[in-house]
């Protein structure tokens, strides 16, 4: 059980005042949420224009192994950032500085082709898994097993809902008798009932501005090494049980 500190996403710049959008700033950044208890680090490097940008993976995740040395450190290949098959598969191909995994979403068309490319290149894969769908297409794959988790992450803001397709999602990777650690997280209304729930079932869980920035009170928090803490909390408050 870790608790990754998903810093930054998609945000946008006037998201949260703490938002960290350079590589030094999300070096920093990162560092901090190291230091509250994070476990590992999930980034969305941004080019200079402040969007967005695989090709800025290079120097974001060299600078944040320089301000958390041991720490694994992964980034975001979501199709949205490129916008383009080829565009995305070139950059991967093209990284210098190879971060430690990198998530991939079943629910984009290219995503079998991406994880092949992520595997050849030595990087590790966190399968997103956002539906049924997206696990039944995952378990379908050949090599499914070779991920280095799955990430079961939803975000349907009504909890009910979010909760059903989580099981849902867990139910289909147990009937495929998958193994792979799994890491569960929700989007801000749903943040910290997932954190509980992955306390529960003693799963990984991640927070972040990428994913909320309140607290479990709705408070808004200072920053996201102070979110991190909060959730380390909770998985401690697990292992003192």
């Amino acid at each position: 059980m870790i608790v990754q500190a998903c810093i930054n996403g998609a945000r946008p710049r006037d998201f949260h005042p703490k938002l960290p959008l350079t590589a030094q700033a999300m070096a920093g950044d990162a560092a901090a949420c190291v230091a509250a208890g994070a476990g590992e680090l999930h980034i969305h490097p941004r080019g200079a224009d402040g969007h967005e940008s695989l090709a800025a993976v290079d120097a974001t995740v060299l600078a944040a192994r320089r301000a958390c040395p041991g720490t694994l450190v992964g980034v975001s290949t979501g199709a949205w950032i490129e916008n383009d098959v080829a565009r995305t598969r070139a950059a991967i191909a093209g990284w210098r500085e190879l971060p430690d995994y990198a998530s991939v979403n079943l629910s984009e068309a290219d995503a079998p082709a991406v994880m092949e490319l992520l595997r050849q290149r030595g990087v590790g894969i966190e399968a997103g898994l956002a539906t049924t769908e997206d696990a039944e297409r995952f378990v379908a794959l050949a090599d499914h097993d070779r991920v280095l988790r799955i990430l079961i992450e939803i975000d349907i803001p009504d909890l009910a809902l979010a909760l059903a397709e989580a099981n849902g999602i867990a139910a289909v990777l147990e009937h495929a008798e998958v193994r792979r650690p799994i890491l569960l997280h929700g989007v801000d209304a749903t943040v910290w009932p997932f954190v509980e729930l992955a306390r529960q079932k003693r799963w990984s869980t991640r927070v972040g501005l990428e994913d909320g920035k309140t607290l479990a009170d709705g408070t808004v928090a200072k920053d996201n090494a102070e979110i991190v803490a909060a959730a380390v909390a909770v998985f401690r408050s697990a292992s003192a049980g």
